[in-house]
Formats: structure tokens, C-alpha cells, sequence
């Protein structure tokens, strides 16, 4: 079995619904996608259907009553018919962010590219209506090239978490 995941990205900023598209090559079997922040596993896995060699697409909705306590994610697409008796089936694993956790009300992202002489609370003071403390935020959201918020570089694409 061999499984490539096309969406989402590592690293993507993701919201409740979570969509996944990829290729899957296999005999016969039935793929399920299962979301998990490493301790915690949302297990109301969506199907994406028997395959032998083709596209697949699905999405999973994380309820509002699932409470992640971390921001990052890692969504887990597995053939659920593979794999030997008393191995775990085939898997890709995809690490995400989970914009919920990141902003209250996450609804989609603005990308901000980062020019000379700006700061994480000066872009925060222009898009959450003056409070540079969101730069707690925009950090978070971009905490795969952004581990220290003194370290931006002109030139880096940001994602700004929006909440509409």
C-alpha cells in the first residue's frame, strides 16, 4: 500500500473542517483519517473509500465539544486493511495547525510578506486594530519558520490568523 497526501500541507493552518486529498495505490481497501495532537486522538474517523490505484478526497469536522489542548495537530490517513496481524496498518502522517487553538473564532488566514524594519507586534497593531499583543498569534501560526518573534527577516510570508 503506498499513500500520498496532496492536502493538507505540513504545516498548513487548518480550520474545524479539516480536508485531506491525495493518491492511494492498493489491492483493495478503505482509508480512514484520524486527527490527534500526539496524546489526545479525535477517533470519528472519515472514510475515504475503497480504492486499488486512484484519487482520493474527505474531510473530518472537529466538534466544537473536542478540546485539543495544543495547536498542533498531526492528521494520520491509514489503510485500515493493511498491515500484518499485530502491526500497525500503513500511514502518512501530516503535521498541521490548528487555527481554533491559535485564535478564538479561526476562520481563514491573511498572508502578510514581511518588508524591512517590521516586528511581529507592529504587523499585530496593523491587522487586529492596534493590539500588538497578538503577536503571540501570528507567532503561533507561523511557529514552523518563526521559533523566536525577534527573528523575522524581510522577505517571509506570514500567515495572520483571521477570525471574521
Amino acid at each position: 500500500m503506498h499513500i500520498e497526501i496532496q492536502q493538507p500541507q505540513p504545516f498548513d493552518l487548518v480550520d474545524k473542517e479539516i480536508l485531506i486529498s491525495g493518491n492511494a495505490a492498493g489491492f483493495e481497501g478503505h482509508l480512514s483519517i484520524y486527527v490527534s495532537e500526539g496524546h489526545d486522538e479525535y477517533t470519528a474517523a472519515a472514510k475515504a473509500g475503497s480504492m486499488g490505484m486512484r484519487q482520493f478526497q474527505a474531510s473530518i469536522t472537529i466538534p466544537d465539544s473536542h478540546s485539543f489542548k495544543l495547536s498542533r495537530l498531526f492528521v494520520r490517513v491509514a489503510d485500515d486493511s493493511g498491515g500484518e496481524e499485530g502491526m500497525e496498518p500503513p500511514a502518512v502522517i501530516v503535521p498541521v495547525l490548528f487555527g481554533p487553538m491559535i485564535l478564538p473564532g479561526y476562520t481563514v488566514y491573511w498572508e502578510h510578506k514581511v518588508v524591512s524594519g517590521e516586528t511581529l507586534s507592529a504587523i499585530a497593531r496593523q491587522y487586529f486594530e492596534g493590539d500588538s499583543s497578538k503577536w503571540r498569534v501570528i507567532q503561533e501560526a507561523n511557529q514552523h519558520i518563526v521559533p523566536d518573534a525577534d527573528m523575522i527577516f524581510p522577505g517571509q510570508m506570514l500567515r495572520i490568523p483571521r477570525n471574521f
